[in-house]
């Protein structure tokens, strides 16, 4: 059997390794248009901000490795186009600009994402950069050493990261979002807004509802004039985080794709094509909150559907659980980590769920330090379903996120929740632990209606 891989980033590396070690047999091949693989582009904001030293460390595997590991691994081979009907691929090698043609028994599309660039005029200024991978991130840092006012142009995770790298690194900073919230596809407005308050108390100008319609050029000031529907700023550097698109343009027409343009997949990650599975950022992901499909470009996604979809090219072996979406981030010396549906898309799709509020300090008000932890939980009307949480705190709470996840996961009830078993220790947190907390507000306002 042999294995043809197109993209080699997390689902890439992880479709690769597990095809090795669950079928050793099968021939394995990538190809790949860049001359390296694995960047973990969320590295970026730490390389801008100074906490990392070394772009060149955000790389967590290489094509020498790879190769040791028995894998056929071209980079800098670009594939031009995909014939599913005859099993062949149309490849350009980027060093002599030979092309030629390949064939597979199988096909796995790890071709990921790419960035939005806003359909506005003056988007292609050389002083506007986007940014997701290495070679931008190696842009932007060397522009933002001779400008010490940066735009950023974005408000989701990206934007909201960068804004902090470069408050960090005592630049001046506007944020400039569309939506009347930060982080607007994570978190419902009250968390939004403390992530807010803590940007501006950093410095950071933060403008929402703030819609970027072109930029002009002035190129004897060597800046470039941005125009929103509410003011004009002048900029030396705006970096664009608009978030991402499924890059799945070889598929078209070949596959199912949803109305993202993303992959549609099964349970075992194959796709409308028998022979072609699918992983990563290409594909559209099932969403368990809703039950439905969703576009969730992440790493943590990409890396698990990439090791399945190894281990599935020849048989069905192991089923894709879903996602819960479940982040976290670092704001200054904060933490904020989500799972799940928050009240605002719930309600955008039409789902009955209540949403209940928990503050508190994390531990026993005689320990300190002491923070305190703020927890929203959505949960289902009919069924009590555990939905989605947000938190933040100023105490590194990022792991209960993933108890949150598991929840929803395992489809638990905030019945559940109250009352699953928690430690108890001064040192980390209180008597009935704060899972526990949020859920038995949830339970007495299920039960009083």
């Amino acid at each position: 059997m042999k294995v043809v891989i197109v993209g080699c980033t997390h689902a890439g590396v992880a479709a690769a390794k597990a095809i090795r070690h669950d079928h050793p047999e099968a021939e394995v091949l990538i190809y790949e248009r860049d001359d390296n693989v694995s960047f973990l582009s969320c590295g970026i904001a730490l390389y801008l901000g100074g906490e990392v030293s070394r772009l060149e460390d955000m790389f967590y595997e290489t094509p020498e490795h790879l190769r040791e590991l028995g894998v056929h691994v071209r980079d800098q081979h670009d594939v031009l186009r995909i014939d599913s009907e005859q099993h062949t691929v149309t490849v350009q090698n980027l060093r002599t600009a030979e092309v030629f043609t390949d064939t597979y028994d199988k096909l796995i599309m790890t071709t990921g994402s790419n960035v939005v660039v806003p359909p506005v005029l003056g988007v292609d200024d050389a002083r506007v950069l986007m940014c997701k991978d290495a070679r931008q991130a190696e842009a932007i840092f060397a522009s933002a050493q001779n400008h010490h006012h940066v735009f950023i142009v974005g408000g989701g995770y990206v934007g909201v990261e960068l804004a902090e790298a470069y408050a960090n690194t005592d630049h001046q900073v506007t944020l400039l979002q569309g939506h009347d919230q930060l982080l607007n596809n994570y978190v419902d407005q009250e968390l939004s807004a403390r992530v807010a308050d803590d940007l501006r108390a950093h410095g950071v100008d933060v403008q929402l509802e703030t819609r970027v319609q072109d930029f002009e050029s002035d190129d004897d000031h060597d800046q470039v004039l941005i125009h929103t529907n509410k003011a004009d700023y002048q900029a030396g550097l705006v970096i664009v985080c608009a978030g991402f698109v499924p890059n799945t343009d070889l598929l078209r027409g070949q596959v199912e794709l949803d109305r993202h343009g993303a992959i549609v997949t099964d349970g075992w990650l194959g796709t409308s094509d028998p022979d072609i599975l699918a992983a990563g950022d290409a594909c559209a992901v099932r969403f368990n909150p809703t039950g439905r499909l969703a576009y969730i470009p992440l790493a943590t996604n990409a890396e698990r559907q990439g090791h399945i979809a190894g281990r599935n090219v020849a048989s069905h072996m192991q089923r894709y659980p879903g996602t819960q979406g479940t982040t976290a981030l670092r704001l200054f010396k904060s933490t904020l980590a989500t799972s799940g549906l928050t009240q605002r898309a719930a309600k955008r799709d039409g789902i009955a769920v209540r949403a209940v509020i928990y503050r508190a300090n994390y531990r026993p008000d005689f320990m300190t330090p002491n923070a305190e932890i703020t927890i929203k939980l959505v949960y289902g009307v009919a069924d009590r379903r555990v939905l989605g949480a947000q938190i933040y705190c100023a105490h590194d709470i990022s792991q209960t996120a993933n108890t949150f996840s598991l929840a929803i996961q395992n489809q638990n009830t905030i019945d559940d929740l109250a009352y699953v078993d928690t430690l108890f220790n001064p040192h980390f947190d209180q008597p009935v632990n704060y899972l526990n907390q949020v859920a038995l507000l949830a339970v007495a306002q299920a039960d009083a209606e």
